[in-house]
C-alpha cells in the first residue's frame, strides 16, 4: 500500500513568506478583513500600508474576521476527494475562532478522509515555526498522526514577541486604554508585546524599552538572544510590519549573526490580519527553544 499523501496547510497569519511556502508546498487559507464596510482577503487583494493609509487618513479602522466552518469545509474538500490526509495549523485559538470553526469543519468532513487540526496557541511566525516542523516531517515520509503528536508536542516550545514603535492601533482596537497610549508616547517607550501560548495566544506587556526605535530594538534582540544556551538553532524568524527605515530590519539581521548560530534567518512581512492590530514599524524576533525551557 502506497504511502498517504499529506497535504499541509494553514491560515495566512503564519506570515512564512514566498520561500517556505514553496518549500513545503503549504496551502494558505486567508482570513477575512472589512474595512470601511467592505470585506477584503488577506494577502490577496489588501496591504498592510493600505491600512495604515485608511487609519491615519481618515480614523478607519480595519477588523479581522475569522473563518467559519462552512468556508473551511469548501477549503478542505478538495485535498480530501484527492486521497490527502490534512495537516492544518491554526492561528492561536486565544485570538480567534478560526481555529474552532476548522475543527468543527474537520468533524463534519469526517466520513470524507482525515483534517488534522493543530491549535498554534500563537499568532504570526510563532506559528509559522510549527508549520515549518510540519513541513519537515511531511518531507521525511513520517506519517500524518505521527506528525501531528510531534508538532503538538512543540506548541509550548514556541517563542513570540514583538516590540511596538506605536501603541495608537493597539488603542484604537482596544486592546490598550488611551492614557496607556499617550503615556507611552510622552516617554517615548517601546512596549513589547509577549504571546503566552500557555494561554492559547492572548498577548500581554512585556519590557519597555526608552528611547528611538533602532536602539530599542538592538537591545530587544541581545534580550531575547544573548547568551541563551536553551535555543534550537534551526531557523528565527525576522517579522515585521512594514518599516519606514529598512535598514534596520538589516541591522537586526546583522546582531542575530553575531549573537547565535542559527542555520538559516528568514526576514517576513507580517500578514494584514496581525498588521491591523499591532501597526507599522513592528517587529519581532521568534524561534523554538529546548523542551522545558522558560516560557515568555
Amino acid at each position: 500500500m502506497p504511502d498517504q499523501k499529506i497535504l499541509l496547510s494553514a491560515d495566512t497569519p503564519c506570515d512564512i513568506g514566498n520561500e517556505l511556502k514553496a518549500r513545503y508546498q503549504v496551502s494558505l487559507f486567508p482570513l477575512h478583513i472589512i474595512l470601511d464596510e467592505k470585506q477584503y482577503t488577506d494577502g490577496l487583494d489588501i496591504t498592510s500600508a493600505q491600512l495604515y493609509e485608511a487609519w491615519w487618513n481618515h480614523k478607519l479602522l480595519p477588523r479581522t474576521a475569522a473563518i467559519n466552518p462552512e468556508e473551511y469545509e469548501s477549503y478542505f474538500m478538495p485535498f480530501l476527494e484527492n486521497g490527502y490526509d490534512v495537516i492544518h495549523v491554526s492561528l492561536g485559538s486565544g485570538l480567534s475562532s478560526s481555529c474552532q470553526n476548522a475543527k468543527i469543519a474537520s468533524e463534519t468532513l469526517k466520513s470524507k478522509g482525515n483534517v488534522y487540526v493543530i491549535d498554534s496557541c500563537s499568532l504570526s511566525t510563532g506559528f509559522g515555526l510549527l508549520v515549518c516542523e510540519a513541513g519537515e516531517r511531511i518531507k521525511k515520509g513520517m506519517p500524518a498522526k505521527q506528525i501531528v503528536e510531534e508538532v503538538t508536542a512543540l506548541v509550548g516550545d514556541t517563542r513570540a514577541s514583538f516590540i511596538l514603535d506605536t501603541l495608537e492601533f493597539m488603542r484604537a482596537g482596544g486592546r490598550c486604554s488611551s492614557i496607556t497610549q499617550i503615556g507611552a508616547a510622552l516617554m517615548n517607550l517601546k512596549p513589547t508585546i509577549l504571546v503566552r501560548n500557555d494561554r492559547q495566544g492572548s498577548m500581554v506587556v512585556g519590557k519597555k524599552y526608552m528611547g528611538k526605535l533602532a536602539p530599542s530594538l538592538m537591545k530587544y534582540v541581545d534580550d531575547q538572544l544573548k547568551d541563551r544556551t536553551d535555543l534550537i538553532l534551526d531557523r528565527v524568524f525576522v517579522t515585521h510590519s512594514g518599516m519606514d527605515d529598512p535598514a534596520i530590519i538589516d541591522r537586526v539581521v546583522e546582531r542575530i549573526r553575531e549573537l547565535q548560530p542559527f542555520k538559516e534567518i528568514f526576514v517576513t512581512q507580517a500578514s494584514c490580519t496581525i498588521s491591523s492590530h499591532c501597526g507599522p514599524n513592528t517587529l519581532g524576533v521568534l524561534f523554538l527553544t529546548k523542551p522545558g525551557s522558560t516560557p515568555n
